[in-house]
């Protein structure tokens, strides 16, 4: 990976959790925390990896939402940052912070067991 890459990766991840803290109104978006951001090579195609507080039915709403606004998002991006072409993106849901918060709960019960 280039460093372009990675300082793209960086300002994307930045800017869009600014605009989803400052400027994004949506009600039904709870609490969204963009943990990782991945640029394919050619520069046009961003995976920005989330990880949302709650359930999984909030979970499945608020990526809904994101996924319905990413055009919006796309357009703010523009707005914000200097480049010639703003990379399509596409909201996925961060399940490695799932699997790690499962296995702490685990090692808690356990420990709490074992008292």
């Amino acid at each position: 990976m280039s460093t372009r890459q990675d300082k793209i990766q960086a300002l994307l991840k930045e800017e869009i959790s600014n605009i989803l803290r400052r400027e994004f109104a949506d009600p039904r978006l709870g609490f969204v925390t963009i943990t990782d951001v991945e640029v394919s090579p050619d520069i046009s195609f961003a995976k920005v990896f989330v990880s949302i507080f709650g359930k999984d039915e909030e979970k499945e709403t608020n990526l809904a939402v994101l996924k319905h606004a990413k055009s919006y998002i796309r357009q703010l991006l523009s707005k914000r940052i200097r480049m010639r072409t703003v990379p399509e993106i596409d909201f996925r849901l961060d399940t490695s912070i799932d699997h790690g918060m499962k296995i702490t709960e685990l090692l808690e019960q356990i420990k709490h067991d074992e008292q």
